[in-house]
């Protein structure tokens, strides 16, 4: 499996058999990926509501920003399996065009879904796994605590775990200071939580994950 799969907060060749739900997916290939190895994963984000073109274009306005925030901070992040901004920037675009193939062929599809949380359109236990990668605590500025809560307890809603990677507020490479309240607040409604230890770091010190089951 690739570095876009290893992102969506480490599921291994077995949970990629599970009914999946991957969180703000975004243009990614992971939904591509797992599917063409016998997945079943739906993708939710509001990009979705977007037909190929359009998301194309919004791609390739906003590569070029992203590639140079990432050069500008360079120094918050590993490079050991990938050398330097440039071919970051490279496998992200491979990622992106395999997402952009695939959403092609299947526009419109139930396999990505204009949704975002906290709420989602979905009954309860719906999927085996949850995932959500690089939007809940990395964005802690943007996102409070109560937003954090809600969002989570909702993905426990659906989902029978919950995985959620990174933990590090993106800017001071910092625990989330939403974390700890979040796991309180998911305990005191007997969801059982856990950090546990991830074999991929690219952002500096994000070694753990949120895990979430609520049964």
């Amino acid at each position: 499996m690739n570095l876009d799969i290893k992102r969506r907060s480490h599921p291994s060749e077995v949970d990629v058999r599970k009914r999946i739900l991957g969180c703000g997916d975004g243009p990614a290939s992971f939904n591509a990926e797992a599917t063409e190895l016998g997945g079943h994963v739906v993708s939710i984000d509001p990009i979705y509501r977007f037909s190929p073109e359009q998301i194309r274009s919004r791609i390739e306005d906003v590569y070029p920003q992203i590639l140079e925030q990432v050069s500008k901070n360079r120094d918050d992040y590993v490079w050991d399996s990938i050398g330097n901004p440039e071919e970051l920037g490279r496998v992200r675009m491979n990622a992106m065009k395999a997402f952009l193939s695939d959403y092609e062929n299947c526009y419109p599809s139930r396999r990505y879904i204009d949704a975002s949380l906290p709420e989602l359109p979905f009954v309860d236990a719906k999927f085996d796994l949850a995932l959500c990668s690089h939007y809940l605590f990395l964005y802690s500025d943007h996102v409070n605590q109560e937003q954090h809560s809600s969002s989570v307890k909702e993905l426990c809603r659906v989902a029978k775990e919950v995985r959620i990677y990174p933990l590090l507020s993106i800017g001071n490479n910092e625990e989330s200071p939403h974390l700890r309240p979040v796991m309180d607040a998911l305990e005191e409604v007997d969801i059982n939580v856990s950090l546990e230890p991830v074999d991929y770091e690219f952002q500096k010190g994000a070694t753990k994950m949120l895990v979430a089951k609520s049964e």
